[in-house]
């Protein structure tokens, strides 16, 4: 069945019952009829009108709050220049190959589905953010969008080749059932792939101490960049087998990547030849963490992990 931007309603289920969805109208439909979830702007089901978890709603409502500010930070001239860099790391851990049926969960204005879409067959985001997802619902006109908890996923299972995060894993608390859903909605063999903020170097956790607390686009109390000590064990819990820890960015991203949060830095803009600067930053970070330390020392890290339990299962 076709519907909500021109995807298969198939790789969408009932986050509380599992069951198949239905369009009667604008809603959403469970099969049974119990559940019902309106659409907005006639293509974004709402799954977590009323999120049942506290960090859930709290996260709603920040990124609704910043949503303008963080995407127009991502339009900076440095800022495009230096995710250049990260996109590269990410496609190269990502390899060759079409992507089958693709996820982008905590999706925003859907960055990761935008950089991959020659390569998707079919593309669903999720994010809590409604805000968020009108933005990607401009950009991706083709693609499901759906406003859901990424602990409590609107997709049925095993339906997904690839699941991808950008920057998404370091808002939820709850890892556990975060992976559990990832590994659920994988097929046997699928990919989870992410890229996210690192904290395994001390001087990183130092500073970000004091960022997280002192700007206001930032909630700490929410927000908790990965550790290798502490991500590779709930992933491993939840059938997803570790291939790639590769940690990038250095003391240029420190510079030239926190405009969303630091109004210094979207000043840069203004810097004439700051694009050049900032495609030499990053081959100066590439070549010290490589050096240094290419599993743990960055302030990114982009990682990959394959569904084993569904494969045993199956």
């Amino acid at each position: 069945m076709k519907g909500l931007g021109g995807a298969d309603l198939g790789a969408l289920a009932c986050p509380i019952s599992g069951e198949a969805l239905e369009l009667h109208g604008d809603t959403l439909v469970s099969c049974s009829g119990k559940h019902r979830y309106p659409l907005h702007l006639g293509r974004i089901p709402l799954f977590a009108e009323e999120p049942d978890r506290a960090e859930a709603v709290r996260q709603m409502h920040h990124y609704d709050r910043i949503a303008t500010t963080y995407l127009e930070s991502q339009g900076y001239p440095h800022t495009l220049e230096y995710n250049a860099y990260l996109d590269r790391v990410f496609l190269e851990v990502l390899g060759d190959g079409n992507l089958g049926r693709t996820a982008e969960l905590c999706c925003g204005d859907g960055e990761a589905l935008a950089l991959l879409s020659d390569r998707i067959d079919e593309g669903v985001g999720v994010d809590i953010s409604l805000s968020m997802l009108e933005h990607a619902a401009t950009r991706l006109p083709e693609t499901i969008l759906a406003q859901a908890d990424a602990t409590q996923l609107p997709l049925a299972d095993a339906a997904f080749d690839h699941i991808v995060m950008f920057g998404g894993i370091h808002h939820v608390a709850d890892r556990r059932s975060l992976f559990r859903e990832v590994s659920r909605v994988l097929r046997p063999g699928g990919r989870f792939l992410w890229r996210e903020p690192l904290d395994d170097f001390w001087l990183w956790r130092a500073l970000r101490s004091v960022v997280y607390r002192v700007s206001p686009e930032l909630d700490h109390e929410t927000e908790r960049p990965l550790r290798y000590n502490e991500t590779a064990p709930p992933l491993a819990e939840a059938g997803l087998q570790l291939e790639t820890w590769r940690s990038c960015g250095f003391l240029g991203f420190c510079l030239l990547m926190n405009s969303d949060v630091l109004v210094v830095n979207r000043l840069l803009r203004f810097l004439p030849g700051i694009r050049a600067l900032t495609r030499a930053a990053a081959r100066f970070d590439e070549a010290c963490v490589q050096r240094l330390g290419p599993k743990h020392l960055g302030l990114q890290v982009v990682g990959s992990a394959v569904n084993q339990l569904y494969c045993a299962d199956s």
